[in-house]
């Protein structure tokens, strides 16, 4: 749980400089973390935490572009506030070649031959990669990769 250890040195060094906004979201992160605690066995694993982190992070990115999209740009620059925060959280990504060559390792063990197989390696892939790449890179990595085999 070195995350949440984090996190609460964090939100104390927030508390003393008296930074409202960025308490709020790292409280939040710490919130659903230990939700996820409560929920299970008490402990969450580096990989729960990633992708609880991602999640978040994905969320404010989204309502940012969602925002932006209305015009309301008093709302979207404290979604772009909050994702900035939770991004120094993030855990390293996998780069696109990193992934594609998981994607072709997978496609290979399953011998997927087609799109009709995006499934199954999906399936394996998701776990595998849970919280070290985005789900959309992964899905649009394995889509190019089956529709040229």
């Amino acid at each position: 749980m070195a995350l949440v250890d984090q996190i609460n040195g964090d939100i104390k060094a927030a508390m003393l400089a008296r930074e409202k906004d960025k308490l709020e979201v790292l409280r939040d992160i710490k919130s659903k973390i230990m939700l996820e605690a409560t929920a299970g066995t008490g402990e969450v694993t580096d990989a729960a935490e990633a992708k609880i982190v991602l999640k978040l992070y994905k969320q404010r990115t989204d309502t940012y572009d969602l925002y932006k999209a209305e015009r309301r740009d008093d709302l979207a620059e404290v979604e772009k506030f909050q994702a900035g925060i939770i991004e120094a959280y993030l855990p390293k990504m996998m780069s696109e070649a990193e992934i594609e060559a998981e994607a072709k390792a997978a496609i290979d063990t399953l011998g997927a031959s087609g799109p009709q197989d995006m499934g199954k390696v999906m399936g394996v892939l998701s776990g595998k990669l849970a919280g070290k790449a985005d789900g959309k890179v992964i899905a649009d990595t394995v889509k190019s990769l089956l529709l040229n085999k």
